[in-house]
């Protein structure tokens, strides 16, 4: 599902320098942000030199486009993640889906915070997914192009990429490395719960009366866009 040629969850021995030098990259940028990382300390987490490291990219700034490029690489076979083939009850894709590396994970979370362009299209492709999965599922209720549709997407992406930019939050409070491969599903796990919880409580007699209650305050309030999607 990767076609990167360069897996990280390879052997350090067994990448070639180009490799080694992105994936040190990818380290120090996560750890360190753009502008706390310099060519000298990527240089030497991978064992080479400042000249080795400009020869293959020639810049830090072309280093970070060539880190988003493999990141965004190494997940575009997970963009729809199995909706709307049915893969994604496949014991084999899940397993895919939490063997992806920490590092890149660790590396998306630094560029949410930062707001690199990766970030942007991370967080683009997530909401994407979401809006396709509403609409599949639920397609009188988030019409195609809606603003409903749209708001839920948007919200359901961040709901779920906040995981990623607070793990180490969540790490502390979960007495686990949440992003370790042996530990990842924990998150999803406990998004479970939380839905399952959620509906439970939305059906109730309170959950109804919140809705009902938000529902007529934003009925109250003027429009400010020009549509009105109820």
């Amino acid at each position: 599902m990767n076609s990167a040629s360069d897996r990280i969850d390879r052997p350090p021995e067994d990448l070639t320098a180009r490799a080694r030098i992105r994936d040190a990259a990818l380290a120090q940028f996560a750890e360190r942000g753009f502008k706390g990382a310099t060519v000298k300390s990527i240089a030497d987490e991978a064992g080479v030199s400042p000249g080795l490291l400009q020869h293959h990219f020639g810049s830090k700034d072309e280093l970070r486009h060539a880190c988003d490029e493999y990141v965004l690489d190494a997940f575009s076979g997970l963009d729809k993640f199995g909706v709307t083939s049915g893969e994604i009850t496949s014991p084999e894709f899940m397993g895919e889906l939490f063997s992806r590396s920490p590092l890149i994970t660790r590396y998306i979370a630094r560029a949410m915070v930062e707001g690199s362009p990766a970030a942007s299209a991370v967080f683009d492709t997530s909401a994407s997914v979401s809006e396709e999965f509403f609409r599949r599922f639920w397609p009188d209720r988030f019409p195609e192009g809606s603003d409903r549709v749209r708001d839920a997407a948007a919200v359901l992406a961040a709901m779920h990429l906040s995981t990623v930019v607070l793990h180490e939050r969540l790490s502390q409070r979960m007495d686990t490395d949440v992003l370790s491969a042996a530990n990842s599903s924990r998150i999803a796990l406990a998004m479970f719960d939380v839905y399952a919880c959620v509906a439970d409580f939305l059906e109730s007699d309170v959950g109804h009366g919140i809705h009902d209650a938000v529902v007529k305050q934003q009925q109250d309030q003027p429009p400010t866009n020009g549509h009105d999607d109820e």
